[in-house]
């Protein structure tokens, strides 16, 4: 009895559930302190008190003994340490196997289209430079116009041959992470949870973008401390992709009548970035903006918009690792979950279940749903 593996699926399923270990030991009848020395994978537990575990987690005994896959080409930072990072590779593991399977099975795989851009950036020495020509190159490979803002980033991956992945993790440390191809991806997974701007979701998404195009000889599971160089890059180049230069200038430009403050609101909307984005392009030519907009902010609400950088730590044409914007409550005229939604793994479930390939079970794992859910969704496809 493999009880690392045991743990490390109850501790899947549960926090996925949303389910607290004091919770999960009272549905079985068990102490805490059993059950977490279970989970933790301190103690050989008995097949009756597993039955009971299952039971009141409602799953089957053998999810306990599905062996996980172990990523190794994984870009994987966090801003704090975490002790959930097995639990989030084991997540991605099990959800990239899941997903090829079912490429595989409807013979639906999707080309990989920056294969040869990744080999070209390769060649150019790293820094601002290079990070603009990716993104713009990038956007020449999804076939984007120069003033063409990206409406749908999941959508625009997906349709690249990137897998997208919305977990939900209660952390404001850990925003998102990338698997190369050859460890099953490619694949970008970003933390959606509820408290993190949809405005950070969509760059953290271009983010990781940045990170597959140019550092892809930096992916290793065992490496978790950040590189200041490369987060600086892989955010220029978040910053270019999303706003293109002459884009942002035009739409910059256009609201030459409005208060700077709703210059930048509007600027924000229609390229759907944070406003801490607007404001750290506009940084490179004016170091001001901050304390222009944070003036702005007071007097058209009344009040102090927190958790701001103050200007004398910038440098023109850099990000720092923290930005854009984290909580939601910071985020002025914020977007909604509905600007960020993949789409084509739910597709593809869909497809095999009416081609009666999987069981609706099987579909709901998947999709991490409970049948409930799953019966809830397949009762509303029309």
């Amino acid at each position: 009895m493999d009880q690392k593996m045991i743990g490390m699926n109850l501790r899947r399923i549960r926090e996925f559930k949303g389910i607290s270990q004091s919770e999960a030991a009272e549905r079985a009848g068990i102490s805490r302190l059993t059950y977490r020395n279970i989970e933790n994978g301190e103690s050989i537990p008995k097949v009756s008190t597993l039955q009971a575990i299952v039971q009141g987690l409602g799953i089957k005994l053998q999810d306990l003994f599905v062996p996980v896959r172990t990523l190794e080409k994984v870009r994987f930072r966090a801003l704090k340490r975490m002790n959930n990072r097995d639990y989030i590779l084991a997540e991605v593991a099990r959800w990239l196997d899941d997903f090829n399977d079912l490429e595989k099975l409807l013979n639906q795989q999707i080309e990989y289209k920056f294969e040869n851009l990744t080999l070209e950036l390769s060649t150019i020495p790293p820094g601002a430079e290079r990070a603009k020509y990716a993104a713009k190159e990038a956007r020449k490979v999804l076939n984007l116009t120069e003033k063409e803002p990206i409406r749908d980033i999941a959508g625009l991956l997906e349709a690249s041959g990137i897998k997208v992945y919305p977990i939900r993790l209660a952390s404001d440390g850990f925003f998102g992470l990338s698997v190369a191809k050859s460890d099953g991806g490619p694949a970008i997974i970003v933390n959606v949870w509820d408290r993190i701007s949809v405005e950070r979701w969509i760059f953290s998404a271009a983010h990781e973008l940045g990170h597959l195009l140019l550092h892809l000889d930096t992916y290793n599971v065992e490496e978790s401390n950040e590189n200041p160089d490369d987060e600086l890059e892989a955010n220029i180049f978040a910053s270019y992709f999303l706003m293109p230069e002459s884009a942002f200038k035009g739409e910059w430009d256009e609201t030459y009548g409005l208060s700077f403050f709703d210059r930048v609101l509007k600027v924000k909307r229609i390229f759907h970035v944070s406003y801490k984005t607007v404001l750290y392009r506009l940084s490179e030519k004016d170091r001001d903006v901050w304390k222009k907009f944070k003036f702005s902010y007071k007097l058209r609400t009344g009040k102090t918009l927190t958790n701001i950088e103050e200007p004398d730590a910038l440098q023109p044409d850099s990000f720092q690792q923290s930005m854009p914007e984290v909580l939601r409550a910071h985020e002025p005229d914020s977007l909604s979950s509905s600007d960020f939604m993949e789409d084509r793994l739910s597709r593809l479930v869909r497809i095999a279940l009416e081609k009666e390939l999987i069981t609706l079970s099987r579909g709901a794992e998947i999709l991490r749903l409970d049948l409930n859910e799953m019966r809830e969704r397949v009762s509303s496809w029309e």
